[in-house]
Formats: structure tokens, C-alpha cells, sequence
């Protein structure tokens, strides 16, 4: 067996991509996708079809070109869930804007009309996640989401206090960033990390050990790989949500794949709870340093990939016809 066969053993695999191509090759159970991802799919010519019918159904709904383009990329990111749903068995993860990371009520009002449109085109709410930044606005917009049986996936998360608080609020998913941990922290030490000691790598297995110790049940999808080493030490991580660069290298390898993350160990693990209010979210992210610079950048990067896909997109539109 391939070690990718073997960690979906252990593991739920996803693919991290906006690729519709690359998730048929590797059948993963479900697939997420990003601001980023979209505006890379968005430019291969095997998706102009999507792009264009988007910005059509835009077009027939607002006048402004700009208020156009806004509809056209909430719709491009519901027709590739789309399009994605016909091959997983599974969920798709789509984002809700990065730049309404802080807004809970925008949040709120943009996550039901994503699902507004997926129930529109037969897809049901359960094989679809909202994929919000872990800030505390965020949090607590999935907080009312989940109580509405909308279901999301807390992206940009890099520290114990967004998990524990993602969990108090009954998020059903939650993405910690292993290879953006680890930029972080080899800028600033220099230093190679062994797979064991991977800093991003020890932060999703004290998160996981922490809900299975404590009964939360949020899942928990390990994210953002820098190499196929960080994704072999988190095997039994509920999920893993792998590039195809990464899946095609497991894939293509053999040998023995053991279970790193046993959830009868850490049901004894010797840990303390903690309740995270807002005062306690406050002060532990003041703290984490790294979590307060990768949270920052990461919003700050997917909303720059939405103006580079406004962009694209308002070329596309004064040269449809």
C-alpha cells in the first residue's frame, strides 16, 4: 500500500485545491478551498467556462461593475463547491471574505446567502462548510451559523486559545496552519526542524490531544504542509487537507505509515482546562506572538488575493459579450 493509502486509514484526506482536475485524480473524501486557490483556478483556460458564466449571472443581477464582480466571485466560489460536491463524497470548505474577518454580523449575513445558493442548486447544507478566520469576531459568528445548522470550518488558526474557543462555540471544524507555524518560527531561530519537533507539527497534536481529552467534538484538520514529513507525523489527525503536489508524492511512495496520534493516549493526558471568554482570548493571543503576526498576515494575504481576483475579473467583464 502507498503511504497516502495508509494514512486514509487513520486520517480523512482533503485536498487542498481549487483544482477540479487534480481532486478527481485523488479522490479525497472532501475538498477545501481558499481565496488564493479560486483566483489560481480562476486563470486556467479549463475553467473559463465557470469564470464567464459567473460574471454573466452577475451581470443580469447589478449594473455597477464593481458590485458585479463582488456577486460573480461569491458565485465562482459556489460553482466550484459545486462542480466539487459532483466528485467528493464528501463536504466542501468555501470561504466567506477575509476582509469581514472582524465583522460578525457581515460574516453572519455573507455565510447564509453562500448557502442560500447551494440549496438553490440542490446541494444540501451538510456537505458544505463556511470557512471563517479564527478571530473572535469570527468565532462568534459560527456560533449563530452552527446554531442554524450551518456548518463551519475556522481557517487561519494558530494557537491554543482560537481551538479552545472555536470549540466552545460548537464549531464543527477547525484548519491549524502546520507549515505557516513553521515559516514562522525558522525565520526567526534559523534552524531546521526534525518532523518530531516541527513546531506546527506540536501545535495541531497538543490542539488535538486537547479536544479528545476533554470530549470537545469539533473536529480538527491539520492545513498548510511544507513537506510530506509534517502530514506522516499527524496520521490519525481527524483530517489532513494536502495539496496535490503532496498527495501525488504519497501516493507515490511505499513503506510503513504508524499511527502518530492516538486518541486512547490522550483521553489520560495530563492537561488542564481551560474556558476562553473574550478577556482570555484577548491575553493569550497578545501573548502568542506568532499567532498574533501569522493570523494578521494570513487575512491580510487571502484579502489580497480577492483584490488580484477583482481585478481579473473586471478585465474578463469589459471583454465579455
Amino acid at each position: 500500500m502507498s503511504l497516502l493509502d495508509q494514512l486514509k486509514a487513520y486520517t480523512v484526506v482533503v485536498a487542498d485545491t481549487g483544482d477540479i482536475q487534480s481532486i478527481g485524480r485523488f479522490r479525497p473524501r472532501d475538498a477545501t478551498t481558499n481565496p488564493s486557490l479560486i483566483t489560481a483556478a480562476a486563470q486556467m483556460p479549463e475553467y473559463a467556462d465557470l469564470v464567464d458564466g459567473a460574471l454573466r449571472w452577475a451581470r443580469e443581477r447589478a449594473s455597477d461593475p464593481e458590485r458585479v464582480v463582488g456577486l460573480a466571485i461569491d458565485r465562482l466560489a459556489v460553482d466550484f463547491g459545486l462542480r466539487i460536491l459532483g466528485i467528493v463524497e464528501g463536504r466542501v470548505s468555501t470561504e466567506v471574505d477575509a476582509r469581514l474577518s472582524y465583522d460578525t454580523e457581515a460574516t453572519i449575513a455573507k455565510a447564509r446567502q453562500l448557502i442560500a445558493w447551494y440549496e438553490a442548486a440542490g446541494a444540501s447544507r451538510e456537505r458544505v462548510l463556511i470557512k471563517i478566520a479564527a478571530t473572535w469576531e469570527g468565532i462568534r459568528a459560527a456560533e449563530v451559523l452552527e446554531r442554524e445548522g450551518i456548518h463551519c470550518n475556522l481557517t487561519l488558526m494558530f494557537g491554543l486559545h482560537q481551538a479552545i474557543a472555536c470549540a466552545e462555540a460548537g464549531a464543527t471544524l477547525i484548519s491549524p496552519f502546520v507549515g505557516r507555524i513553521l515559516d514562522w518560527h525558522k525565520a526567526r531561530t534559523g534552524r531546521d526542524y526534525p518532523p518530531a519537533e516541527d513546531p506546527g507539527v506540536v501545535s495541531v497534536t497538543q490542539i488535538w490531544t486537547y479536544y479528545k481529552r476533554f470530549g470537545h467534538t469539533t473536529e480538527v484538520m491539520g492545513a498548510s504542509f511544507r513537506n510530506s514529513a509534517e502530514i506522516r507525523e499527524l496520521a490519525g489527525c481527524d483530517l489532513l487537507t494536502i495539496a496535490p503536489s503532496l498527495l501525488a508524492e504519497l501516493d507515490g511512495s511505499d513503506g510503513t505509515l504508524p499511527r502518530r496520534l492516538d486518541p486512547v493516549a490522550a483521553a489520560t493526558a495530563p492537561l488542564e482546562r481551560i474556558h476562553v471568554d473574550k478577556a482570555t482570548y484577548d491575553r493569550m493571543h497578545a501573548a502568542d506572538l506568532m499567532a498574533t503576526e501569522k493570523l494578521a498576515e494570513g487575512i491580510a494575504g487571502f484579502s489580497k488575493a480577492l483584490v488580484a481576483l477583482e481585478g481579473l475579473l473586471l478585465g474578463r467583464l469589459a471583454a465579455l459579450t
